[in-house]
């Protein structure tokens, strides 16, 4: 059962008191996950990326459509590129948080 199902589950009172520990970020480093590049939009801070699973987002392979953390990232790559990348739910959008081209 992942996150969003467990919530749905509880009380939206029951959901509010365990969020903030059961649920809290921790150190652990984000898994580094393959992907390629399919788009590119400089302007809206997004790109599109063919991904492998993406473990701590309990997500499986597909394209999807990213926001980038830092927009200097798009600079580094474009569309065919092969990367590795990390990436995280922040304010509620899928963000990738590191990115490197993967030789």
């Amino acid at each position: 059962m992942n996150k969003r199902s467990f919530l749905a589950l509880l009380p939206a009172t029951t959901a509010s008191v365990f969020l903030p520990t059961a649920f809290a970020q921790t150190d652990v480093p984000l898994p580094q996950v393959d992907g390629e590049v399919r788009r590119v939009d400089a302007a809206q801070g997004r790109m599109t990326l063919r991904h492998g699973d993406i473990p701590n987002l309990d997500m499986g392979a597909m394209t999807m459509v990213f926001r980038v953390r830092d927009p200097a990232l798009l600079k580094e790559v474009k569309a065919g590129d092969k990367v590795r990348f990390t990436a995280q739910m922040v304010d509620g959008q899928l963000t990738v948080m590191s990115l490197t081209v993967a030789h």
